[in-house]
């Protein structure tokens, strides 16, 4: 079963006008706030903030992050990529060369990360997707959670810690953030209008309304009920300058997402992902000047992402391979069997489900990849901790193996055909390979109140964002993965 992690949610609803989401219930403030810092109290994971006062230390300050996903470091460097809104505030403030992401180099495990300190093996979010070895079945978390945030995310993150000091939080289409209970204003990152109707705060949903930012349709057609991402980055850009301009959050969380699907779709590099980096620099650039006309002085805006990007030449089919070594029992039946294959893009997750056997299914395994040249690496149990995954034996949700494709290359999920690979992959874009890849690392770029001007930083890891949000705020977050990037920081 998921972890619970103790926090409650406040839902703040004070509109005059009545909402068309649906309302949840709340428990009081105050009870709230005594509960939060308990929890933090009691786990040792994180030391327990300060207890919230009517005045908390960082009150009138805010950090704004914002997650354009899937853009690589790379692009921050490139000549033809114009990002004038980005390289001015990395002038301006500081930037890293790359920022190594958690493995596997995916959208769910990587934002978490980004709000924990955390890897992987200890906040819990393994991937994308996952096999449940409870009831034999994949649990498919990106394109449509099927859990909320207490469920999935075992430690505590910054918004949490801020929540509980006292602060006001917001996260806009920023994963793993379903039914929070420690964000103020949130819409969720889901898939279908039925599930965002239901989880968007409702005084957020009135609040956009009023100010003719349509959740339910584009260009004035009412989107279908699996519709929801197609409102687009313009649209969740709107709605998070509205709650900067009309809630004054102290911490809010922005993710973009067109960068990502245009590379899936058209390769990194090809000029519609340089189009679609030139749009989410402009969208930037609308956050940044709200926030210099808003909030002079007391602002701090970070722009990161969640993974680089690999192209993709040809796909690899890890369960034909399975089934020529007799571990597969069916063309058909992908999942029939002892061992069953999670595609994670540029990796693929391996689970063993005959306990008795494993050990000789883990050498029959290695075998039957062994040699592949399309395949980089094969990581057997024993180094799974030096990725950041947790052993099986400590999460259910941990594979035994991970295999890693060669940059160029994905996994794909079929068990049909004779040969192992596909020459013509659908999508010509990648990402999930082993996280040391140059390619696949991420942008780090901060600017404003707290931040060393003109500073540059080498190879950083994202377990240090929210650290380092932390000191900005001014919140104890301690025992994590991570370290605050201190040399970037002002006192």
């Amino acid at each position: 079963m998921p972890v619970r992690n103790c926090f409650h949610r406040q839902t703040t609803v004070s509109c005059a006008t009545p909402s068309y989401f649906n309302t949840h219930p709340s428990l009081p403030q105050r009870l709230l706030l005594v509960l939060a810092i308990l929890t933090l109290a009691v786990r040792p994971h994180v030391a327990a903030a300060a207890p919230a006062t009517p005045a908390p230390a960082q009150s009138d300050r805010l950090v704004v992050m914002i997650s354009l996903d899937g853009l690589a470091a790379y692009y921050l460097d490139d000549p033809k990529a114009e990002m004038p809104t980005l390289r001015a505030l990395a002038a301006e403030g500081a930037r890293a060369t790359s920022m190594k992401a958690s493995t596997p180099t995916v959208t769910w495990p990587n934002h978490t990360t980004l709000v924990t300190g955390d890897n992987p093996a200890r906040h819990g979010v393994v991937g994308n997707n996952y096999f449940d070895r409870a009831t034999g079945k994949r649990v498919v978390l990106i394109t449509d959670p099927v859990y909320d945030k207490d469920e999935i995310v075992k430690v505590p993150t910054i918004y949490d810690v801020a929540r509980a000091a006292g602060l006001k939080t917001a996260a806009i289409r920023w994963p793993a953030t379903r039914n929070a209970r420690t964000l103020d204003w949130t819409i969720p990152d889901v898939a279908t209008m039925e599930l965002m109707k239901k989880y968007t705060t409702p005084a957020l949903g009135s609040q956009c309304e009023q100010a003719g930012i349509s959740l339910t349709k584009k260009d004035g057609v009412a989107l279908e009920d699996n519709n929801a991402r197609e409102l687009g980055d313009e649209t969740w850009t709107r709605a998070f300058n509205l709650i900067l301009q009309k809630d004054r959050p102290n911490l809010a969380l922005l993710h973009l997402v067109n960068v990502d699907h245009t590379q899936h779709l058209k390769g990194p590099k090809s000029d519609e992902a340089y189009a679609a980096v030139k749009g989410v620099d402009a969208q930037v650039r609308e956050v940044w000047e709200e926030l210099q006309r808003d909030y002079p002085g007391k602002a701090t805006l970070l722009v990161v992402s969640d993974h680089g990007f690999s192209p993709i030449k040809r796909t690899i089919l890890p369960n034909v391979v399975l089934r020529k070594a007799g571990l597969l029992n069916s063309e058909k039946k992908r999942h029939d069997g002892a061992v069953q294959v999670v595609p994670q893009g540029g990796s693929a997750f391996i689970y063993i489900t005959d306990d008795a056997n494993r050990p000789s299914l883990l050498k029959r395994i290695e075998k039957a990849f062994a040699g592949m040249p399309e395949v980089a690496k094969i990581v057997g149990p024993k180094q799974l901790k030096d990725y950041g995954v947790a052993n099986p034996k400590d999460d259910a949700h941990a594979p035994d193996m991970i295999l890693f494709a060669q940059e160029g290359y994905a996994f794909g999920d079929t068990a049909a055909g004779d040969l192992p690979f596909e020459e013509k992959p659908e999508r010509r874009g990648s990402h999930g390979h082993d996280s040391s890849l140059p390619d696949l690392h991420a942008t780090f770029v901060a600017w404003g109140a707290g931040i060393k001007p003109g500073t540059k930083l080498g190879e950083i890891s994202n377990t240090s964002v929210a650290p380092t949000i932390a000191q900005l705020l001014g919140l104890k977050f301690s025992n994590v993965d991570g370290k605050p990037l201190t040399k970037i920081l002002t006192n």
